[in-house]
């Protein structure tokens, strides 16, 4: 009797990486937890060999240094040698936080995403339509006219009209404007939690994204503390914590002022924050609070967002924290905003950046 035997799968031994890749893959993350310093970096990747020996007697944390500079990931400036990243270990930065939060994908057509709408698109479907003016012939169901035709004239005396026509439906793909706000207030490296991280690693992820899945799309990336300022995406490695309290009218001002300028009609706002808004800026100075929700600030903070609100831009809020009262005030901003809101802990964060941003839950103006 012919057949198959199956037996218990033992999968292969992995592939043996070099000792380069095996120390690099390290490297990176410390990269990102010592915000771009190279040397700080070395310092823990050495102290880790040391305890769990990375290296051997044939491939040491010297040679290591001298594959980075080799392969272009560091150079060695100045007279003091001092160590810095440069363009391509920015670039396998992002590539690597794309891996390893929303996973190996594949660069698809230039980027634009799918709308509730449907008609002269490019994106077929499985729907079917009546053909219309202005339709192309590339559009028409052949087998499905076909068809129409024989049942409606009979196969004696063959002859199509317009009225036997179907096209293919199609969906119409429209372009995005992102911009996505980092707290960088104190708040985000208090009681000995880490963060910031996460949240570079996210919008480096989303930045690698858009560039290559999404290149007609729009990522604008800015921090707030005190005050909100705009960033690169080669900056997002270098990004930290200042002692700064939570201005988060001045991001969402910024971020509206960003917005206005581009023209693309699907607009929206990410926002990674843990904490609630404790400052606004009055003509010169600062109005701070730290002690609860400050009603002068929330009141500014919900004033904005109904005007966002007016102008169909919707904020997702990433919450990373769990404090009853935090989610309180923004299940009170989601509402005045009509956006969306998502408390997450650190691992589950790029996750849900990843689904939303995928699923472009506004609505086609």
């Amino acid at each position: 009797m012919s057949g198959y035997r199956f037996s218990k799968y033992t999968p292969p031994t992995e592939q043996a990486k070099s000792d380069f890749e095996k120390l690099l893959k390290i490297f990176m993350q410390l990269i990102l937890i010592t915000s771009g310093n190279v040397a700080e970096a070395l310092q823990w990747l050495t102290e880790v060999d040391r305890q769990y020996g990375l290296t051997n007697k044939n491939y040491g944390i010297g040679d290591f240094i001298e594959d980075l500079k080799r392969n272009g990931f560091i150079t060695e400036d100045g007279p003091t040698g001092e160590f810095k990243l440069n363009a391509k270990g920015e670039q396998n930065l992002r590539q690597s936080a794309l891996e390893e939060i929303f996973g190996k994908l594949k660069k698809a057509k230039s980027g634009e995403h799918n709308t509730q709408q449907s008609g002269r698109g490019d994106e077929s479907t499985t729907e079917r339509r009546d053909y219309e003016f202005g339709d192309t012939l590339e559009q028409i169901a052949v087998t499905d006219s076909l068809r129409n035709a024989q049942i409606n004239h009979g196969l004696d005396n063959f002859f199509m009209t317009e009225a036997d026509l179907e096209v293919i439906e199609s969906e119409f793909k429209t372009q995005t404007s992102t911009v996505l706000m980092i707290d960088i207030s104190h708040s985000m490296i208090l009681y000995g939690e880490d963060r910031i991280t996460p949240a570079k690693k996210v919008a480096m992820a989303l930045a690698e994204l858009i560039t290559k899945k999404y290149p007609k799309d729009t990522l604008d990336i800015l921090v707030f503390g005190n005050d909100a300022w705009q960033i690169e995406i080669k900056d997002l490695p270098y990004l930290q914590v200042g002692p700064y309290h939570t201005n988060t009218v001045a991001g969402l001002e910024l971020a509206m002022d960003i917005l206005r300028r581009r023209k693309n009609t699907n607009k929206q706002i990410f926002m990674i924050t843990d904490g609630k808004p404790t400052c606004i800026k009055e003509g010169l100075r600062y109005y701070k609070n730290a002690f609860g929700l400050d009603e002068k600030i929330l009141a500014k903070t919900l004033n904005l967002a109904g005007q966002l609100r007016k102008l169909k831009i919707p904020v997702t809020t990433f919450m990373i924290a769990t404090d009853p009262y935090l989610k309180a005030f923004v299940r009170e901003f989601t509402k005045a905003n009509n956006g969306n809101a998502y408390y997450s802990n650190l691992e589950g964060l790029g996750n849900l950046v990843f689904e939303d941003f995928k699923k472009n839950r506004r609505k086609h103006l």
